[in-house]
């Protein structure tokens, strides 16, 4: 099982900037990949951003050129700068890792309100 906590989210204007943190714990070995995904109210939940174990990372349209994700092995950390934020960059943001062998895992979500 592994055990994902998002943080950083907030109310911020547009045009502006946050950086999403997720912490894993748990049984974190072999993990393939970890990703963003965020759920827009009335909306399908969907892929932001993901990271592979060996670095490489992968966008969304959307946010190409704006947002960036990280991760700290060490400290079993993800992290998303999410620069230049939209209002429609507004939705609950979550932590997802897939492991290998496939078994998926969510943290609880964090929400991002981008309004003037």
């Amino acid at each position: 099982q592994v055990h994902l906590v998002e943080s950083g989210g907030g109310l911020v204007q547009p045009g502006g900037s946050l950086r999403l943190s997720c912490a894993a714990s748990g049984n974190i070995f072999g993990i393939r990949a970890m990703g963003w995904y965020r759920q827009a109210p009335g909306k399908q939940r969907e892929l932001v951003a993901d990271i592979t174990s060996d670095g490489m990372t992968n966008y969304a349209d959307s946010v190409k050129d704006r947002f960036t994700i990280s991760r700290d092995n060490a400290k079993n950390m993800m992290y998303l700068q999410m620069n230049s934020l939209k209002p429609e960059d507004t939705a609950v943001y979550y932590c997802n890792v897939i492991k290998i062998g496939g078994n998926q895992y969510w943290g609880q979500g964090t929400r991002v309100t981008v309004s003037s």
